[in-house]
């Protein structure tokens, strides 16, 4: 889970929800910086457990640089409804067709970028339709399924909420966070259900929103996604992999690999793990926008 430094969000966006052909969709909608010159729209896809507000760091820093920026929730998602019992609903599919129905509503070309979860439902919907997208960018985001320690703490997550209240879930990852004097570390694995639980009333009122669903059928998702960067590399397309220096999710040497079969730019953001959106957002940002600004100059 990201933990964004603030849920509010930044001076002049807008908090609203995106009237679409598949529904409304919450998003954070940041404008272009007074006096910047305007240069493209974003689309920001949340990963896994995360929200909208997981781009709150980015918004200031890319207006600055001329991009106006919508940080959005998936269908399920924190304030973004969805059915609560329906996993089919929440089918990669489905949630590629909402992205597509997203970018239509926003009524301009833009620049994907999906967060790990988010970059492979990114992924799918490039896949289904190119031409509303004039990049794409996976931030923390690898080929395929997520890694052995992470898929375990999937599984957690699911046989838990089988038996538990998502409030349940919640308490009981709190109770279990803090362990006792002298246990070693790598038997302490109440964290792992939902990581990063600090208490936070915004992350616990994002947590209670989340539908079960949604987080059934995506964390299913994220343990058997296939390899799809033969598919992806034959779009034309720019195409940007920006992750941290470490990550547990996918090893970073795979996404070195993934860049190298996309022929895409590489991003490693140094001091930054998982959640580079939020670990060092001023230079995730800079690279994002020199990114965006050489698509204007090259494609």
């Amino acid at each position: 889970m990201s933990r964004p430094p603030t849920f509010v969000p930044p001076p002049g966006a807008r908090v609203y929800l995106l009237r679409t052909a598949r529904g409304e969709f919450a998003v954070v909608d940041a404008p272009v910086a007074d006096g910047a010159e305007p240069r493209g729209t974003v689309l920001l896809l949340p990963g896994f457990t995360g929200s909208k507000e997981d781009f709150n760091p980015l918004h200031e820093p890319l207006a600055a640089r001329g991009y106006r920026t919508v940080a959005v929730d998936g269908r399920g998602q924190f304030e973004s409804d969805g059915p609560v019992d329906d996993e089919s609903a929440y089918a990669q599919a489905e949630l590629a067709r909402d992205v597509l129905a997203q970018v239509e509503a926003l009524g301009t070309p833009l620049h994907l970028l999906g967060h790990s979860l988010g970059g492979q439902i990114a992924r799918a919907a490039v896949l289904l339709d190119h031409s509303p997208f004039l990049s794409l960018t996976l931030m923390a985001s690898g080929p395929a399924r997520i890694s052995a320690s992470q898929q375990q703490r999937v599984r957690l997550l699911h046989d838990a909420l089988g038996v538990m209240t998502m409030a349940e879930v919640w308490e009981s990852v709190r109770a279990m966070e803090t362990p006792a004097p002298g246990t070693p570390e790598e038997t302490v694995t109440g964290a792992e259900l939902v990581a990063g639980l600090d208490g936070h009333e915004d992350l616990r009122r994002r947590w209670l929103a989340n539908k079960p669903a949604q987080l059934l059928a995506t964390g299913r998702q994220l343990c058997v996604e296939p390899d799809r960067v033969v598919e992806l590399a034959t779009v034309p397309m720019p195409f940007h992999v920006l992750s941290g220096a470490l990550d547990d999710t996918w090893p970073v040497s795979l996404l070195d690999d993934m860049a190298v079969r996309l022929a895409a730019r590489r991003t490693v953001v140094e001091g930054a793990e998982h959640s580079p959106n939020c670990d060092r957002p001023l230079d995730t940002a800079r690279a994002l926008a020199d990114f965006w600004d050489a698509v204007r100059t090259e494609w």
